[in-house]
């Protein structure tokens, strides 16, 4: 090896080390982590979940609705979520909310959201069944792009899962890439779940058809042999080339949505890895 082949060598060789140190990340975002999975603890102790997040390295979280979600009720305040939030450490921009909710007290739902701090309101579906007809999917789309425009107005950017019924099919098309036609693409942002592997959808064929559409993903590895989901890095996901695809999708925020134990190996697996 030359003098200056081995200077690059060395030289890369120790910003990677640094960057592992510094805790490089996918994307140069930070890891964050949904709370859904973690609902049974943060009922009892919330300011304990986050503690116990932050030290593995989760710097970023992603709520439930306490309107809309049974679980979280003791979080209503949005003031004393943002705050307790803050004194971890951690960041929060982005809350799930029930359809139910979005259509009965959506304004209720905004004035939380700017008192937690959270500027993205997702659904995890929009819930019209899982055999609609091509009208069920136009009168679910015409209605979310509604509650949508009026969180634009509110300064919140809109988006949605895909589960239950955005993985139905219509006349032989998938209920998924039916909304992608009909969601306005500046009122609906999308947040890719991951597990639907299982059901053949893979992110990085959606978030190379779709570039810019997304914002958001939750993560979960899949093993084929088990069904199940795991840990990242140890199922048959590849993530190196989900995140290189994530970014033309316009992922902005990506949430790890597996217990404790499987969260802590997915944060430094995310760590080591060099996208």
């Amino acid at each position: 090896m030359d003098k200056m082949s081995r200077r690059r060598f060395l030289t890369s060789a120790a910003g990677g080390a640094l960057a592992v140190r510094l805790g490089a990340t996918p994307l140069g975002l930070p890891i964050g982590s949904q709370l859904w999975p973690h609902r049974a603890a943060l009922k009892q102790d919330f300011p304990g979940v986050l503690k116990q997040l932050a030290g593995v390295g989760v710097r970023d979280i992603e709520m439930c609705s306490p309107i809309g979600y049974a679980d979280f009720a003791a979080l209503a305040r949005g003031a004393d979520v943002r705050k307790a939030i803050a004194d971890h450490g951690l960041t929060c921009v982005s809350s799930h909310f029930s359809m139910r909710e979005l259509r009965q007290s959506h304004e209720q739902s905004i004035a939380w959201a700017h008192d937690a701090g959270i500027t993205q309101m997702i659904t995890a579906s929009l819930g019209a069944g899982t055999n609609p007809t091509l009208d069920d999917v136009k009168r679910a789309a015409d209605e979310y792009n509604r509650i949508a425009e009026a969180s634009a107005k509110a300064g919140i950017q809109q988006g949605l899962h895909n589960e239950g019924f955005e993985t139905s099919t219509v006349d032989g098309k998938r209920t998924y890439d039916i909304l992608f036609g009909l969601l306005d693409p500046k009122l609906v942002k999308f947040q890719f779940q991951m597990s639907t592997i299982a059901q053949g959808f893979d992110a990085v064929e959606y978030f190379t058809k779709y570039p810019g559409r997304f914002f958001s993903m939750h993560l979960q590895d899949w093993n084929a042999s088990t069904r199940a989901t795991t840990a990242l890095g140890k199922g048959g996901i590849d993530w190196k080339k989900t995140f290189a695809a994530a970014k033309t999708a316009g992922v902005k925020n990506y949430y790890v949505e597996l217990d404790f134990e499987a969260t802590k190996e997915s944060v430094a697996y995310l760590q080591a890895l060099a996208v």
